[in-house]
């Protein structure tokens, strides 16, 4: 049986002479090595979409986190929530007992005490439950800063593929600005914390 040669070393010094002397495009955007600066398209759209991927990567790690945040201090408040609603039921019992033992002066006095201690119960919790959805909602935003930051990227490492394939300048610039808006976006995220 004879054995089937693959034209791998010819195809691989194609492409290594293709991306380092720039094809047969001459560089004007539209051949094979279209170059911006004396690099090959093909090598900048490389490494860009690979450090465009290593900041989404990043931003959706923080997105998730965030997001978990936010939802873990919405479910503290709705606990506090259901705190403040326990303590106004047990404050409206003790008005009932209040109205049932009207004749008995020491029963009234105690009465009268328990309906002030949840009160002033209520008031802390409710300022708890209002810090804890306060708490949510700032890192729902930081969720939602992160998340367009990593839209952008996505949207960038597509349209600089597509300028590589295509070898269209136009396409891996267009590129190249999603994934500065990204990174500005990103960058931005640090100053409203």
């Amino acid at each position: 049986m004879e054995e089937i040669e693959v034209p791998l070393e010819q195809t691989q010094e194609h492409l290594q002479h293709e991306s380092l002397h720039g094809g047969h495009g001459g560089g004007h955007g539209h051949g094979v090595g279209a170059e911006i600066a004396g690099f090959s398209l093909i090598n900048i759209g490389a490494v860009m979409s690979a450090v465009l991927a290593v900041f989404a990567a990043i931003c959706a790690l923080l997105a998730g986190h965030y997001s978990n945040e936010a939802m873990i201090e919405q479910i503290k408040a709705s606990d506090q929530w259901s705190y403040y609603q326990a303590k106004g039921i047990k404050g409206a019992l003790q008005e009932f007992r209040l109205e049932m033992n009207a004749t008995d002066g020491e029963k009234v006095d105690k009465i009268k005490e328990r309906i002030e201690k949840y009160k002033k119960d209520q008031e802390g919790i409710q300022e708890a439950a209002k810090e804890k959805e306060e708490a949510s909602e700032k890192l729902l935003t930081w969720h939602e800063r992160l998340a367009m930051s990593v839209t952008f990227f996505q949207v960038a490492i597509a349209v600089i593929a597509i300028g590589v394939l295509t070898r269209k300048k136009f396409f891996f610039f267009m590129g190249a600005g999603s994934g500065l808006i990204g990174l500005v976006s990103f960058i931005s995220f640090f100053f409203i914390r």
